[in-house]
């Protein structure tokens, strides 16, 4: 149960440095570039089922993808049954 509860608090984590990292605009040669690309093949697959159900939002000239706050729920949810 430990490995499992600590695979969901990663999953936690990758997924709100995924969302930090969504609004500094770097080049894909940076570091941090590079790390985004690394979070970003890492979350992509599980956000994109969220997104196709929830899409996101349209406020002003922008949109706000609430699926990463949906799967964020989803997992503590998860996580305080599992653990």
């Amino acid at each position: 149960m430990t490995l499992v509860c600590g695979v969901l608090q990663i999953l936690q984590l990758l997924i709100l440095a995924w969302v930090v990292l969504s609004w500094i605009p770097v080049s894909p040669d940076h570091p941090i570039g590079r790390i985004q690309i690394t979070i970003d093949r890492l979350v992509a697959p599980v956000v994109g089922p969220i997104r196709r159900v929830i899409p996101p939002l349209r406020l002003g000239g922008g949109y706000l993808d609430l699926s990463p706050l949906v799967l964020i729920l989803g997992i503590a949810l998860l996580s305080r049954l599992v653990c």
